[in-house]
């Protein structure tokens, strides 16, 4: 787990976005917090549209156009959310999606999983019935801008266990999850 750029504020809902690319656990980590945290998630990859999918299954890498509707269809999703608060996996691969990602009701907080590009390899190569191929990672990985120290969030590691994964995010929201 690396330093914090910004803590969480206790005040208001909050959405957490777990971000990444390919392979890194966004959603093995999302649903765990959303277990543990009693929040509804969903998975970003339900709200592309077909043409989109299409692209991705022919290993023809998503442009800035392609992903805007559906980054607009994530923050509305949060948005409607502003009430209890929510998590969403999201690649949020540059600064400019989480801007808009932020633009949603309620305090937006990142939760950025880092993986050693070896082992993303083996993940994406041995996982089946996803629509992402392994030839799109290094694209993926050459798009990824990490966090930047003014934006609200964490780089968490996940070179050990889902559940150290898991404590990790939640020792760091601890300070600001409802007592």
């Amino acid at each position: 787990m690396t330093s914090p750029s910004t803590y969480p504020n206790q005040d208001t809902p909050r959405h957490l976005v777990v971000m990444g690319v390919s392979g890194s656990g966004k959603s093995t980590l999302a649903t765990a917090l959303a277990r543990r945290l009693s929040l509804p998630m969903a998975e970003a990859d339900e709200f592309h549209p077909p043409q989109n999918i299409a692209k991705m299954s022919s290993q023809i890498p998503l442009t800035d156009e392609d992903r805007w509707p559906w980054l607009h269809a994530l923050r509305d999703w949060m948005t409607s959310h502003a009430e209890t608060g929510s998590i969403i996996t999201c690649s949020a691969l540059r600064r400019s999606y989480r801007d808009l990602l932020r633009t949603a009701t309620g305090d937006v907080l990142f939760l950025h999983i880092d993986v050693q590009t070896p082992r993303l390899q083996e993940r994406v190569a041995h996982r089946s019935g996803h629509f992402m191929p392994p030839a799109l990672l290094d694209s993926q990985l050459a798009t990824l801008e990490p966090l930047a120290a003014d934006e609200p969030g964490i780089r968490l590691s996940n070179d050990s266990t889902v559940e150290q994964l898991i404590d990790d995010a939640v020792a760091w929201l601890s300070p600001s999850l409802p007592s």
